[in-house]
C-alpha cells in the first residue's frame, strides 16, 4: 500500500474513532482501514481518552488485533445490541448499497452490522462507484458440499462465478465459519441489491452473500485534494 493511500486510510479511521463514546458496545470491522481504526481505538483506550468499551469482532483478524491492544472483547451472543459498528467496504454505490467480503469475513460482518444501532462505513474515494459489481466481484459464501451446485444455479441466472482460491496455500479460501466463497459477476452490474440478495440467499447451500443493503447509516470517505487529505461525510439518500 502506497504511503498516500495509507495516510488517507489513517485519516478516515481516526475520523471514525471520533464518533466513539465511552461505555459503548462496538462492532470492530475487518480489513486494512478497519485495522487502522482498531489501532486508533486502542491508543485512545491506552491514554484514558475512552473507557468502558466492549467490542464485538467481525473476524479472526479483528479479534487478534483487538486482543493485542487489550480491547475487551465479547461474543455477539452476549450483547443485546451493538451501539456502533465501524467497518470498511469494497464498493459503495449512490444508494448506500455495499459490496463487502474481499477478506471473506462478510457473514460475521453482516451479523454485526445488522445488530448495530448505527453502522458507520469507512472507505477511501476509490471505493465509490456508480453501480456495484462492474469491477469488484460479489462474494457468495457456500457450504463446502454445495459449491458446485450453487455455481450451476448462479450461471443459470446469467452470472459468471469462480471458486476463490487461496494465496500461498493449496486449495480454496476457507472462511472463519469453515465455508467456501464463490466470486460472482452479473452482466451489467447490480442495481436492485435487495432483490438480488433475496434471490441469492434462497439458493440451497448459500450461507450468505456480500451485498449489504439498507444497513449503512453513514459513510466516511477519505481522499486527497489540493488542500491535502480530507474526510467527507455521506448521508443515506433519504437524508440528503
Amino acid at each position: 500500500m502506497g504511503d498516500l493511500q495509507t495516510r488517507i486510510k489513517q485519516a478516515v479511521a481516526e475520523a471514525a474513532v471520533e464518533q466513539i463514546r465511552s461505555g459503548m458496545v462496538l462492532g470492530l470491522g475487518s480489513g486494512s482501514t478497519a485495522a487502522l481504526m482498531i489501532e486508533a481505538l486502542g491508543e485512545k483506550l491506552r491514554q484514558g481518552q475512552l473507557e468502558n468499551i466492549t467490542a464485538v469482532p467481525t473476524s479472526f483478524q479483528s479479534q487478534v488485533l483487538a486482543s493485542r491492544l487489550a480491547i475487551p472483547l465479547v461474543d455477539l451472543n452476549h450483547v443485546e445490541a451493538v451501539d456502533l459498528a465501524i467497518d470498511g467496504a469494497d464498493e459503495v454505490d449512490p444508494g448506500f448499497q455495499l459490496i463487502k467480503g474481499g477478506g471473506a469475513c462478510h457473514v460475521q460482518e453482516k451479523l454485526v452490522a445488522s445488530a448495530a444501532r448505527r453502522f458507520l462505513v469507512v472507505v477511501d474515494a476509490g471505493k465509490l462507484v456508480d453501480r456495484l459489481n462492474l469491477d469488484f466481484l460479489l462474494p457468495v459464501e457456500v457450504l463446502p458440499g454445495a459449491w458446485s451446485l450453487v455455481s450451476r444455479r448462479l450461471r443459470s441466472m446469467g452470472a459468471e462465478c469462480e471458486l476463490r482460491i487461496a494465496q500461498r496455500k493449496a486449495g480454496p479460501v476457507v472462511t472463519d465459519q469453515g465455508n467456501l466463497v464463490l466470486d460472482v459477476r452479473f452482466p451489467g452490474g447490480i442495481g436492485d441489491g435487495a432483490e438480488l440478495e433475496h434471490q441469492l440467499n434462497a439458493i440451497p447451500g448459500v450461507v450468505e452473500n456480500g451485498l449489504f443493503v439498507s444497513l449503512a447509516d453513514q459513510v466516511l470517505v477519505g481522499e486527497a485534494t489540493e488542500q491535502g487529505i480530507q474526510v467527507r461525510t455521506l448521508a443515506p439518500p433519504g437524508d440528503r
